[in-house]
């Protein structure tokens, strides 16, 4: 898959995307990283570190997050995504459920969206400008009718890339997300990590975004600050069951380090 200026062997290899909330209220790291200068300092540490491609973010989704009008998540993700094309050459991801908000942001120089509501939160429109501009679209699960085993997400997932390729967009820019942390309790998110595996039947590349969730923090009883272990632990266990496109996560090198340890071994 072309991302920008790159291409992207998801058939053979795990990529790193790493996070990047420019925002003031985000579970892990809000207000780290909510002035340019910060936002461009921790771009360039994370590709100094490995990252493959940049999620930039401006609205916080974490429970009982304030919301943000269009305007307001323009003016945080814009400018920083035309910045940092400016000085780096590493693929650009927004992260956005607002039509009017990835269309500004593509015109920055994003080169992808990342939808948390499978393109189904926006009457359409996302869909519609992803089939105009023709770029990859990573479609969410997050949907929380009873949801309960990997076949409901499954379902769920189905459901957003009809919809989806109905409105025109190209198959082969779709990528699928099982939205770990999202509609569903720690038990739920522990049993589709389990069986991730199974999201192959789906036969589109997997994202998978399970970086210092609140399911780890209950599973080892840590607190934010201490679950790097637990998410590291998490990716190890879903590249080892399936081939995972893309890891999207806060500690780049950690990350980075273990796929590149699990592609020696199976290597060897």
């Amino acid at each position: 898959m072309i991302i920008g200026n790159r291409e992207y062997d998801l058939e053979n290899k795990t990529y790193i995307m790493g996070i990047l909330n420019v925002t003031p209220d985000s579970f892990y790291d809000g207000n780290r990283y909510d002035s340019m200068d910060k936002a461009l300092a921790h771009t360039e540490k994370m590709v100094s570190e490995g990252a493959d491609i940049i999620d930039i973010g401006g609205m916080s989704t974490r429970p009982g997050h304030s919301d943000l009008s269009c305007a307001e998540e323009i003016k945080r993700v814009a400018p920083v995504i035309r910045e940092i094309k400016k000085r780096f050459d590493t693929p650009l991801s927004v992260d956005t459920y607002r039509s009017e908000v990835a269309l500004e942001a593509i015109s920055a120089g994003a080169d992808m969206v990342n939808d948390i509501w499978g393109g189904l939160r926006d009457g359409g429109r996302m869909a519609d400008l992803i089939a105009k501009c023709q770029i990859p679209f990573c479609l969410m699960h997050n949907d929380s009718s009873n949801v309960a085993s990997v076949e409901d997400v499954i379902s769920g997932l189905r459901r957003a890339v009809d919809h989806a390729c109905a409105k025109g967009v190209d198959r082969s820019k779709i990528i699928v997300d099982p939205g770990i942390g999202f509609a569903k309790d720690a038990r739920t998110n522990l049993r589709v990590i389990r069986e991730i595996a199974r999201l192959k039947e789906l036969e589109y590349p997997i994202m998978l975004g399970a970086s210092n969730k609140s399911f780890i923090g209950r599973a080892l009883n840590l607190p934010e600050g201490e679950r790097l272990e637990g998410t590291l632990a998490v990716a190890a266990y879903a590249v080892l069951q399936t081939r995972i496109a893309f890891l999207r996560v806060h500690e780049i090198r950690e990350n980075a380090r273990v796929v590149r340890m699990l592609a020696e071994i199976a290597n060897a």
